[in-house]
């Protein structure tokens, strides 16, 4: 039996890709094991798929002052120890990484054994975290067409983000009735990630009176950025956050409004849902969502709106224009080479235990 370590961390991004991969992988007959933080998002995650999970020490790398940067490199280091530890007994085929900070340990740990690693990186410019991990990389996967000229030839594989199948197979009617909608209008699902985007909330909101004629609104708006005053409102049905519901949600979209990281917006492209994309300003983020829209729109998958220019009425023509348009964003969307992400990376992985 082949036997892999899968790690990532810190963010769900970090980790449902990985989770994507489980299905295939179990009917490979691969052994899995994951290496996370201890108490990180990673191992709430992982803990419902009944795979043995390990925690190590870890630390962030900042490119900021912060007291914690006089004592992280010292976390990093026993957890670089740790990592080496567990793998030697572990003695896994490969490893693969979906990024953050907890897979720097583990990544480079694994190539001290020589172990093989596989990492991916979701936005357009390797963050960090990848940064010191593709040096010792077997294959470095990606999802945009504009990061292979940042990765060493021969490494960049160009694969798309591994998606969950189950996404994919949701019930439009199920939705439907969740939200007490009708099947005679289009809906249009915002979502801003689990803890919401309160400016993209209010202008949504605001844009209410004049969506709602045309379009019925479901409203992933975040934890506690429930509007009570709207809880009654026709056409306009509001959720915190939703788990297994999320692919019924998807079904019954007809376009989309989001953020622009680089998992939702693969999860977009994958579903072929005409979207308008908001990314995260350039103040607020390290400017990754913003180039991540850009490739986006420039490949004629999405219409982006930046932040500083959005406004109620400009909200509501884009939609109207978006849905007057989506047959060809849906058209364009289908023949993305990015199909079949998880076939792709599990074949490098394959290939790589060889």
């Amino acid at each position: 039996m082949k036997r892999i370590v899968l790690t990532g961390g810190g963010t769900a991004g970090h980790v449902t890709p990985n989770i994507a991969l489980l299905p295939k992988l179990k009917e490979l007959d691969y052994d899995i094991h994951y290496i996370g933080s201890y108490d990180g998002i990673e191992k709430k995650l992982i803990e419902d798929f009944e795979i043995p999970y390990y925690g190590i020490s870890t630390g962030k790398f900042r490119r900021y002052f912060d007291p914690k940067n006089f004592t992280d490199p010292f976390r990093v280091i026993k957890g670089f120890s740790e990592a080496r530890k567990l793998l030697k007994q572990l003695k896994p085929d490969i490893v693969f990484s979906k990024g953050g900070f907890v897979s720097v340990p583990v990544v480079r740990a694994a190539a001290s054994l020589k172990i093989p690693c596989i990492i991916h990186e979701s936005d357009m410019t390797p963050g960090l975290a990848n940064k010191l991990c593709i040096p010792v990389a077997s294959k470095v996967c990606c999802n945009f067409p504009e990061t292979l000229e940042c990765l060493p030839q021969g490494k960049a594989v160009l694969t798309g983000s591994p998606i969950r199948k189950e996404l994919a197979e949701g019930n439009k009617l199920a939705a439907l009735d969740m939200c007490g909608f009708t099947a005679q209008r289009p809906v249009v699902m915002v979502i801003g990630g689990s803890l919401g985007a309160s400016s993209v909330n209010d202008v949504v909101r605001q844009a209410l009176p004049k969506l709602l004629p045309d379009f019925q609104v479901v409203h992933l708006c975040g934890k506690d950025k429930i509007d009570n005053l709207l809880l009654n409102e026709v056409g306009y049905k509001q959720f915190e956050y939703l788990k297994a519901e999320l692919k019924d949600i998807f079904a019954m979209a007809d376009v989309v409004i989001s953020r622009a990281g680089a998992n939702a917006i693969c999860e977009i492209l994958a579903l072929k849902k005409p979207n308008i994309l908001i990314p995260l300003p350039a103040a607020s983020s390290r400017g990754d969502q913003l180039l991540n829209a850009k490739s986006f729109e420039d490949q004629g998958y999405s219409i982006v709106i930046d932040e500083d220019y959005l406004t109620a009425n400009v909200l509501v023509e884009k939609v109207q224009e978006l849905y007057a348009n989506r047959q060809s964003y849906i058209e364009t969307m289908s023949q993305s080479q990015q199909k079949d992400s998880v076939d792709t990376i599990v074949s490098l992985i394959e290939e790589a235990c060889k």
